[in-house]
């Protein structure tokens, strides 16, 4: 993966004392790709303060071998790990996978509750939920950026599906949804049928404006912005507002050679990130880095900088929602 995630540490840090629960980031140690929990501690030292991080599924750490329905413990026991080293102080202050979302594949149906229980006795104060992704391109032109598989489509169409989001209604857990633009509507279905169970939107149902023309774009924002609109009506889904850093939005800035800073990362994002945060509201939106897959367009202090440019006409209250409190609250974390 070929990422800026150095690049602009020189930046002056705005709002240096606002508190960050990063709501979602990831740890992974794969072939030529590596991002481990130092290198997440350089990027969170770096001058913004990140007071902790919510751990999301990568399935890089999953048990090898076993009943494939509870392979996906692994990670869930490494990021309990991970937390443990962090919450003991010897590293600093932030507390890094504070909150951990797991990965279960929910196409198995009810056999998932299993894996559940095993997770909430593994991560008994961390273990918050789970992410199984859905995207679906819309057509082969964002395939170029997907690196490792391409995604199976009709995911949210199988049967197994509600009988596994069941399970975790149960248990009152949190579902991390992960879908891009054209399966909201779908994923709207499924929140109507589960009005008990908290579905957290991630990357904002990611627009996926790949190599499109002027034209294409502005059709695309009118989708987007309305099924986002519309997914927002339902009281039991929020927002993480971020993951504006992955090409597949399709601003171009992965291709740049020359660092890319707060300001022009503010000016693309504003229409999306000002669209969601009005959707939603602040007390249903928590802010994200999602490093280090944002980190392809660029910094993490610009990232950052970026957000607090776009939030800056934002109350006290409702900075403190959006970049710690409604992340505290809807994962059940003391920050």
């Amino acid at each position: 993966m070929q990422t800026k995630r150095l690049e602009g540490r020189d930046e002056p840090i705005l709002e240096p004392d606002l508190p960050i629960l990063d709501s979602h980031i990831h740890l992974f140690d794969l072939p030529g790709n590596r991002y481990m929990l130092e290198d997440y501690l350089a990027d969170a030292n770096a001058g913004h303060n990140i007071v902790g991080s919510i751990y999301c599924e990568t399935q890089a750490f999953s048990r090898p071998d076993g009943p494939e329905h509870l392979r996906p413990l692994g990670e869930v026991e490494f990021a309990n790990g991970v937390a443990a080293m962090c919450a003991s102080g010897v590293y600093g202050s932030c507390k890094v996978a504070h909150g951990i979302i797991g990965h279960a594949n929910l196409t198995l149906g009810s056999v998932v509750g299993e894996l559940l229980d095993r997770c909430m006795e593994a991560a008994p104060d961390r273990f918050r939920g789970i992410r199984h992704v859905a995207v679906e391109p819309p057509d082969d032109r964002a395939y170029k950026y997907i690196m490792t598989f391409r995604p199976p489509r009709g995911v949210l169409e199988t049967p197994g599906y509600p009988l596994g989001l069941a399970e975790l209604e149960k248990r009152n857990l949190v579902f991390d949804a992960a879908v891009w633009h054209p399966t909201v509507p779908r994923l709207i279905e499924l929140v109507d049928q589960f009005p008990n169970l908290t579905f957290v939107l991630n990357h904002m149902a990611c627009a996926v404006g790949v190599d499109m023309s002027d034209t294409e774009k502005a059709e695309l924002f009118t989708t987007w912005s309305t099924n986002l609109r519309e997914i927002a009506k339902r009281p039991n889904v929020v927002c993480k507002t971020g993951g504006l850093g992955m090409p597949f939005w399709g601003f171009g800035f992965e291709e740049r050679e020359d660092p890319v800073g707060s300001g022009e990362l503010a000016a693309a994002w504003r229409p999306f990130l000002e669209t969601a945060i009005e959707a939603f509201g602040a007390d249903r939106c928590m802010m994200e880095s999602n490093f280090p897959p944002d980190g392809r367009s660029g910094g993490f202090v610009p990232t950052w900088n970026a957000y607090k440019i776009l939030t800056a006409n934002a109350s006290d209250d409702e900075k403190a929602a959006l970049y710690h409190g409604t992340a505290a609250r809807v994962y059940d974390l003391e920050i």
